[in-house]
């Protein structure tokens, strides 16, 4: 973008070309009008310290308030406006987009000295779910099974289900996110925040009985013929985008019958196991990078209680059958495409 101000017409063509909305035709913006709002919070520091995926996902709907309210005055928006462009949306379609407009309704109070015009509209009701649903143990079996060691699918799978990442960084972990004291260390897209998890060094206590997953995990990595500044890639060594990310390798599990269930879902599976091995808030949030209590209660809420209450540490972590790493890929003809 030009080092110009927000309301120059120069800098707001280059904003509309960046952003893929073209302005209408023979409509150039007038002073106090929502075209020139926008680029103008976009720039403010309420917006620019948000994480970057949120910017991400919010700036393409501000461009979809931008593009329809064009020459629209601020001074002129009420509540009703902002319930009619809602109007076509629902559930939680509907309540992303408020959000949207809460924070950009309140910026306009404070900048324009105007009456908030979203603090009034009220949320969808949404029907009650517990979203992604966690891979029961015979799941993760299935699938280890079907996509042996030195499948592209089963180095995602064990890169996701033993860091408990969100695709989103599994995808771009590699090995220079392992520092020199072992810890595999990366900063969230989604908050920002840091997150360390014993990668190259031994196990918390608490941890321990996961020694096998983190054994899994280096085999798939060993078995690699291709190394990539990455370690999960397309079979051109590219990086695949969070969308087809998550497609690809929902597509993959069913493949191997496993119907229903997300990459997500091992993020759940992974603080489920944390908390029944005896981990506590701090500890799983700590892995998981999961910031508020609420959160990580909301991700442990289908656990095992028996195993929480299972008795002894050792107790815990007595295997249910022995650990069995293949040491050698499995030829295959299997395309990572």
């Amino acid at each position: 973008m030009p080092d110009l101000p927000p309301d120059d017409q120069r800098f707001l063509d280059a904003y509309s070309a960046a952003s893929g909305n073209k302005a209408p035709q023979n409509k150039r913006p007038r002073p106090g009008s929502i075209a020139l709002a926008v680029p103008r919070y976009l720039q403010s520091e309420g917006f620019l310290d948000l994480a970057p995926g949120t910017r991400a996902a919010r700036r393409r709907l501000l461009d979809e308030i931008r593009k329809q309210l064009w020459n629209a005055l601020v001074r002129d928006l009420q509540t009703k406006h902002v319930e009619l462009m809602l109007k076509k949306h629902t559930a939680h379609a509907r309540n992303n987009r408020l959000k949207v407009w809460r924070a950009f309704g309140k910026w306009l109070a404070a900048e324009y000295n105007i009456d908030d015009p979203a603090v009034n509209v009220k949320k969808s009701p949404v029907p009650k779910s517990s979203g992604h649903v966690p891979w029961s143990a015979d799941e993760i079996d299935r699938f280890r099974s079907f996509w042996e060691i030195g499948t592209p699918e089963r180095l995602a799978f064990e890169v996701i289900y033993f860091t408990g990442a969100r695709i989103s960084d599994a995808f771009r972990l590699g090995q220079g996110n392992v520092d020199q004291e072992g810890w595999l260390v990366f900063n969230q897209q989604k908050t920002g925040g840091e997150v360390a998890i014993p990668f190259s060094r031994p196990l918390p206590g608490f941890a321990s009985g996961m020694q096998s997953d983190l054994q899994y995990l280096r085999a798939a990595l060993d078995a690699r013929s291709d190394k990539h500044i990455t370690w999960i890639t397309t079979a051109f060594g590219t990086s695949r985008s969070v969308k087809a990310a998550g497609q690809w390798f929902a597509a993959k599990a069913r493949a191997a019958g496993i119907h229903g269930r997300t990459a997500h879902g091992l993020r759940k599976s992974r603080s489920q196991a944390l908390a029944e091995a005896g981990g506590n808030s701090v500890q799983i949030g700590a892995w998981t990078g999961h910031e508020s209590l609420s959160e990580i209660e909301r991700y442990i809420r289908g656990l095992n209680k028996r195993k929480v209450l299972s008795g002894t540490e050792t107790e815990q972590k007595v295997p249910t059958s022995a650990t069995k790493v293949p040491t050698q890929p499995k030829k295959t003809g299997e395309s990572n495409a």
